[in-house]
């Protein structure tokens, strides 16, 4: 379906790939990985044609059909959030404004139609069979069930059944992400390209996109930060390093083993010639004075000529980020007593009691809607209870991180001007690591934080609250954003970490290392508190997510 042939690209000095050749086949599942600025949107858009190869060639069908979801979403406003998700289902879509349109000439003046007045001077015969074209088309892609297809779509994105019909400019930022992910679905394309699907959805919905994914006839190529969808999804992985791109058969936990054993592969033959060498190179320099052993000499060193050196190998070296110990609290970190939360007549929280102790892990859980980020907000202070009080314990010094803290961050500073303003007593050195840690290498220190996208802002807000350690972090989605290493970083610093921690999260990898304790909200419903570890949640209700079933 798609194949690069020895395609080179690069931007300035940066070089993405140099001679790289790979296909993808027609009902491939393609997980594409690679670290942060390799280049895995720009192979989307060499795929689309919205840029072209230095060098080498792309091969695709001329008539391939492709959706493409990515992080920008255009200005959705004027329509429901259903009917604009049907307007952006493809060639269907345009098919029912034209039927629609075809309609109206139909139901005008018969005699008219005769005389060639109008539909452009068509007469009552080309309108009656371009309609019944249309209408055929229209009916084999789907058409009278788009709008129940559209709906089902929208449920399992986490839309309920009465929001379809709101406009959709009501929507925040991550929705209309979501309303744009459900255009790309129902249009069903041969070829679905989705750079990091995942970002805005919760628990529920990824667990929806997984199963309509792996059961989708098409092609699907995708980046995703989430290990849990890669390892279910994707059939086959594409690396991007070091301009280089190579294929694995198999979901990522194969990608990962078969890339370390060709690691070692590359560090065992590196090894197996710097011994050679460093051999002859021993002989030579012995006896190069030698007159009897010149020939010898002269041959080795012919030889050595001949030798066609491996580079050393490429070590990808892990991210480590440094919690300093925090001050110990009290015993009852947070104490929520009769805890009730209501929006207009929509009760969200009512009589919620419970107490977080010293050292405790608590993953909160529940479908949308159920009050997760709520509750925490009121936990951190930024929301007041309507009743009830949420107490917080002796000697808590608390951290909080949600999606809207990178509000906070001054446009005017660069990346490392903002660690520094944050932490100044710090070091340049330790700085850097941090940032190094949250994905900011090099040179990426000194970006301005107004060029910065919504992911980079985020990782920023999130290394200054996790170089403060304090002994109670409040974390709301804090894997939105971090790639798969970041991810590995902050679960190793967060389990040793010797705070309290309360946190929402999607990410099944992040809730099995962390949590030891689960809440369970779910609207209209008295919350559930479960004793044990996420793993042990999911094994006692036999589902990942609550609201979904066994």
């Amino acid at each position: 379906m798609i194949a690069f042939s020895s395609v080179s690209k690069q931007y300035g000095g940066q070089i993405l790939f140099v001679d790289a050749s790979f296909q993808i086949n027609p009902g491939e599942k393609v997980g594409l990985v690679g670290p942060n600025g390799a280049g895995k949107t720009t192979v989307f858009r060499l795929v689309v044609g919205e840029e072209q190869a230095d060098d080498g060639a792309i091969e695709r069908p001329k008539k391939l059909t492709i959706g493409y979801f990515r992080q920008d979403v255009g200005d959705l406003r004027g329509r429901s959030i259903l009917a604009e998700t049907c307007a952006g289902a493809g060639e269907v879509s345009e098919l029912a404004e034209e039927l629609a349109r075809l309609t109206v000439e139909l139901e005008r003046d018969p005699p008219k139609l005769e005389r060639g007045e109008l539909a452009s001077t068509r007469g009552i015969d080309a309108v009656v069979e371009r309609f019944g074209e249309v209408q055929a088309r229209y009916q084999d892609l789907g058409g009278y069930e788009l709008e129940a297809r559209a709906q089902e779509i929208l449920h399992g994105l986490g839309f309920r059944p009465e929001q379809v019909h709101d406009d959709v400019s009501t929507l925040s930022g991550g929705w209309k992400m979501r309303v744009a992910l459900a255009q790309i679905l129902l249009a069903r394309p041969e070829l679905l390209l989705l750079d990091e699907p995942t970002n805005y959805l919760d628990l529920e919905s990824i667990l929806w996109l997984e199963a309509f994914l792996r059961g989708y006839t098409g092609t699907v190529v995708m980046t995703c930060h989430d290990r849990e969808v890669m390892n279910r999804v994707a059939t086959k992985i594409v690396e991007i390093d070091g301009g280089e791109l190579r294929s694995y058969g198999g979901n990522y936990d194969f990608y990962e083993r078969a890339r370390e054993i060709e690691a070692e592969r590359r560090e065992a033959a590196y090894a197996r010639q710097q011994a050679r060498l460093a051999k002859e190179s021993r002989f030579i320099e012995r006896f190069k004075t030698h007159v009897a052993k010149a020939a010898q000499v002269q041959s080795r060193l012919k030889k050595l000529d001949k030798i066609e050196k491996l580079a050393e190998p490429r070590r990808i070296a892990e991210r480590d980020i440094q919690l300093r110990a925090p001050a110990r609290s009290g015993d009852d970190v947070v104490r929520l007593d009769n805890l009730r939360k209501a929006y207009g007549a929509h009760v969200v929280h009512d009589k919620l009691v419970m107490t977080v102790r010293r050292r405790e892990r608590w993953a909160v859980m529940g479908e949308n809607g159920a009050g997760k980020s709520t509750l925490l907000k009121m936990i951190a202070g930024v929301l007041a209870p309507d009743a009830g009080e949420a107490v917080i314990g002796a000697a808590v010094e608390m951290g909080y991180y949600a999606q809207h803290v990178m509000e906070g961050l001054s446009g005017d500073r660069t990346i490392l001007e903002e660690l520094a303003e944050h932490a100044p007593l710090a070091n340049q050195g330790t700085l850097r690591n941090l940032a190094g840690a949250f994905g900011f290498q090099d040179d990426d220190v000194f970006k301005p934080i107004s060029v910065l996208s919504g992911g980079e802002r985020a990782r920023l807000a999130l290394a200054k609250i996790v170089y403060d350690a304090p002994n109670l972090l409040v974390l709301d989605e804090p894997t939105n954003h971090l790639d798969i290493a970041t991810k590995r970083a902050l679960v190793r610093a967060l389990r040793d970490y010797e705070g309290t921690l309360i946190f929402v999260s999607h990410d099944r990898q992040f809730l099995s290392a962390l949590a030891t304790r689960v809440l369970e909200l779910a609207p209209g419903a008295p919350p559930r508190l479960y004793g044990g570890t996420y793993d042990e949640y999911v094994a006692s209700t036999g589902r990942e997510a609550p609201g979904m079933r066994a």
